[in-house]
């Protein structure tokens, strides 16, 4: 269970979670000291707004936290965050007690490797009917991908990426595969290859497998630019200030790995990661190149800093290649999605109806937003090269997203359905339970999205 939670404990610590909405019946069923406490300590029931009421004793008799317009369940994250160390029930609770607990749990990390936080933490008892495992599941598949993003590159290479999944295959019995360097083109993987030689730290592709051989083939591709500086497209000091975050794609498909390997989800789980890092050096490809892609497609690199693309065209053809039940490949692709819905609504691209209508439906319940964005056929000609197959980055100043998943979809021919994430991997606007930084964005809404599909039937 997660280290936040306890099964059970006396003298648990009452906690009241009060939309603005309730607050006036909520101080009318306190008793006349706590409430006059209440108002003149100017609590509004704001979103985050925690307030300590103190006993008799000089102890604390109950917190209450203010949830706002009550639309964020997740907000009881700021319980956690900010009370002091002891041990502290759900009282008053007006949404879900899953989420809450769930948000409790979320608004437990910390990220601690470079500067430690000796504050004692808070645990919150365990609802009734809330199941912890799967609560201590989530968060802890969040919390791995936050500690990969958060990592600096200069302890976060290609080969630190590959050995996170190493260690992940171990802890669950999956099997662990990579191709480094020079081998890459033996193997003909060229496109990975070509964007990380230009560094001094090898790229790889590593792969993960595990589930029965026979069981449906699902299979995630996480972009793993560990650092990208652009290349020759040089990004500004400003762009190249959160590129770390570019692995995103990466640390969130270990995320969703993690969780289904933990719930023993009825797949044959494939993850495939192509870890480089994007330099500038005599090595690195440059501008007007044209390239060989593993599909047997040739692209001409019309800008290095779109790189992402490339290294995912010859992951994905490799993942399409066994014609997989459902693939899905999660990248921080491009700062066009980021324009269209911003940090905190990533758009997602599939042809079938079916599975988007189901990413929807989850990513409101889990409350892990998505928002489906075409995949706009129309488009396609901007993809056309005067020398080659394809141009990486087409000479169109609209619709970037859209044109780079009409990119990778031309590397998945075989299998049966295919969705495209373009992700932000980063908070860049802190609420309870995210802080500014890394986040698994999508993780929850995908892992809940395949239990719904391949999870027990109760």
């Amino acid at each position: 269970m997660h280290s936040s939670l306890v099964r059970s404990a006396k003298g648990a610590v009452a906690l009241h979670a009060v939309a603005a909405s309730g607050l006036k019946a909520f101080l009318a069923a306190r008793d006349k000291r706590e409430a006059a406490f209440l108002k003149a300590a100017g609590f509004a029931a704001k979103e985050g707004e925690l307030k300590l009421v103190p006993n008799a004793a000089g102890g604390i008799a109950f917190a209450v936290l203010g949830l706002g317009d009550g639309k964020d369940p997740l907000t009881a994250a700021a319980f956690c965050e900010h009370l002091p160390a002891g041990v502290y029930r759900f009282e008053t609770l007006p949404a879900s007690p899953a989420l809450a607990t769930l948000g409790w749990a979320l608004g437990a990390y910390r990220f601690a490797r470079y500067r430690k936080d000796g504050k004692p933490a808070p645990k919150l008892v365990v609802p009734d009917g809330v199941d912890a495992a799967e609560i201590s599941r989530i968060a802890e598949g969040v919390f791995l991908a936050r500690d990969l993003i958060n990592t600096p590159p200069n302890d976060m290479g290609p080969a630190e990426l590959s050995a996170a999944v190493r260690d992940l295959a171990k802890r669950h019995g999956a099997k662990f595969s990579e191709i480094v360097g020079d081998a890459l083109l033996k193997k003909n993987y060229p496109l990975i290859h070509a964007v990380g030689k230009g560094s001094a730290r090898p790229p790889r592709l590593v792969e993960l497998v595990w589930g029965r051989p026979s069981a449906p083939k699902v299979t995630l591709v996480g972009k793993g630019v560990v650092f990208d500086t652009g290349g020759y497209d040089l990004k500004t000091a400003a762009g190249m200030a959160t590129m770390k975050k570019d692995m995103g794609g990466a640390a969130v498909s270990l995320a969703v790995a993690s969780m289904v390997m933990d719930a023993r989800l009825d797949v044959r789980l494939r993850v495939l990661i192509p870890a480089v890092e994007n330099s500038v050096s005599g090595s690195a490809y440059r501008p007007s190149d044209v390239l060989h892609s593993r599909k047997g497609l040739t692209v001409e690199i019309g800008n290095t800093d779109a790189e992402g693309r490339l290294v995912l065209a010859d992951a994905l053809t490799e993942a399409d290649r066994e014609a997989p039940e459902l693939l899905l490949d999660i990248a921080t692709l491009t700062g066009a999605a980021r324009v269209a819905t911003g940090m905190e609504l990533p758009p997602f691209f599939t042809d079938d109806e079916t599975l988007a209508a189901e990413l929807m439906r989850q990513a409101k319940d889990t409350h892990d937003p998505l928002w489906r964005l075409p995949l706009w056929r129309g488009y396609e000609a901007t993809l056309a090269s005067a020398v080659a197959d394809l141009n990486n980055a087409p000479d169109y100043p609209y619709a970037g997203a859209i044109t780079a998943a009409l990119f990778l979809n031309r590397f998945v021919t075989k299998a049966k359905v295919w969705a495209h994430f373009d992700i932000a991997a980063w908070v860049d606007r802190p609420r309870p339970g995210r802080r500014r930084g890394a986040e698994a964005t999508a993780a929850r809404a995908i892992y809940a999205m395949l239990k719904a599909r391949y999870g027990k039937k109760k």
